[in-house]
């Protein structure tokens, strides 16, 4: 984890007294027409809509104002443009670079939400995707086409957690074609603990959904942009509607405040419990980024600051779909659900074969049901005894 800066920053950032009006956090402007006392006022209005000046209620209000601006100083952007889900916010900033002739290189350890948004809504529009293996580092530029125009990148890859080679892949695209845009879904990181635009990246995309919330209780996603791809996504995400509520900017705006504690305990109680499972007879594999016999490690230590909760980890044995439903249905502390990020403890299971479905650039190279964690913030112990359980029910 980083210093008192970024800390600092997470509490203070978007919090001017414009945004704030006297309170501590922001205020919560719900609006759709926005009043205008004024022609002249309207006028300066419309020149200036996009810039965080009221205009209209799809454009935001001081509520959305102020999280964009924190998020935009925390990832060192030039602006941050807000969605209702973190799919969304995939989605729309592809499609706010690619036309109908385009090739995408989008990594092969995606989320599988990601990769079916190529297969399926970019394939109809006419626009190819080539998978790449991202532990290929350096050989990735080898891939880039004359029509291509986005490369994704994502860091670790999604359920199996590999860190790829980001700075390598990025150098080996820019040598071949420096006008490629390249994003990265950072959502693993939080957008602070891998700062993307540092390594020549144009756009980090997370799903605010997870860490930022921090609760499990509302969805939005987030695109901070660099100068360079700015104002192009900005205005074609606006265009193609996506905007998120008052209520739940304020909510995402609350979570960033305790980030950093939130994210610093998770990394604690995870690694613990990444060590222990390393112990265990039952486990062939740790996929935890921080255990130095996680695939693509070294790149881990160079280019992240820290880590999270969620980690995946690989049995030895092949279970049954009865054991995974022994397994799965009795835990006390784990629960069985989709996303992450929030303070509670979750638990799913892939078998290989499910896996090597949405892995397309090659098969998975072991053989047992793979478990993956989010660890929460609950104590180390009561969740390894709970663990400890569930390794008893597999016999």
């Amino acid at each position: 984890m980083s210093s008192g800066k970024l800390n600092t920053t997470l509490v203070s950032a978007g919090r001017k007294s414009a945004y704030c009006k006297g309170s501590v956090n922001s205020v919560i402007q719900r609006a759709s027409s926005i009043v205008f006392d004024s022609v002249e006022q309207k006028k300066v209005a419309m020149k200036h809509r996009g810039e965080r000046e009221l205009f209209y209620g799809r454009r935001g209000t001081l509520t959305h104002f102020a999280f964009q601006d924190a998020m935009t100083e925390l990832e060192g952007g030039a602006g941050c443009v807000l969605y209702p889900c973190g799919a969304a916010a995939i989605a729309n900033s592809i499609l706010s670079f690619v036309k109908t002739g385009d090739h995408v290189l989008m990594t092969g350890g995606a989320y599988e939400p990601t990769q079916a948004f190529c297969n399926t809504i970019l394939a109809d529009m006419g626009v190819s995707t080539t998978y790449y293996d991202p532990m290929d580092g350096a050989e990735v530029g080898e891939l880039v086409k004359p029509e291509t125009s986005v490369i994704f990148l994502e860091s670790p890859s999604s359920i199996t957690m590999e860190v790829p080679d980001i700075p390598a892949i990025v150098k080996s695209v820019r040598k071949v074609n420096p006008d490629v845009v390249i994003m990265v879904d950072n959502t693993w990181a939080a957008g602070i603990l891998f700062k993307a635009l540092e390594h020549d990246i144009d756009i980090s995309i997370q799903a605010g959904t997870k860490y930022i919330v921090g609760h499990s209780d509302a969805m939005i996603g987030t695109a901070v942009a660099n100068e360079r791809t700015w104002e192009r996504l900005r205005e074609r995400s606006y265009l193609m509607g996506q905007m998120v509520d008052a209520d739940t900017a304020y909510m995402a705006s609350r979570g960033l405040r305790t980030l950093g504690v939130r994210l610093k305990q998770h990394q604690e109680n995870s690694i613990a419990i990444a060590e222990w499972l390393s112990t265990r007879e039952e486990v062939a594999r740790v996929n935890h980024p921080a255990l130095p016999e996680s695939v693509g490690h070294c790149n881990y230590q160079r280019d992240f600051t820290g880590s999270c909760g969620l980690f995946s980890f690989v049995l030895k044995e092949k279970l049954t779909d009865e054991q995974i439903a022994n397994y799965l249905d009795n835990f006390t502390h784990f629960s069985m659900a989709y996303s992450w990020g929030g303070y509670e403890s979750l638990v799913l299971a892939n078998q290989p074969e499910d896996l090597n479905t949405i892995r397309p650039v090659g098969p998975v190279d072991f053989n047992g049901t793979l478990v993956r964690l989010h660890i929460g913030l609950e104590d180390v112990e009561d969740l390894i005894t709970d663990l400890e359980a569930g390794f008893d029910r597999m016999k």
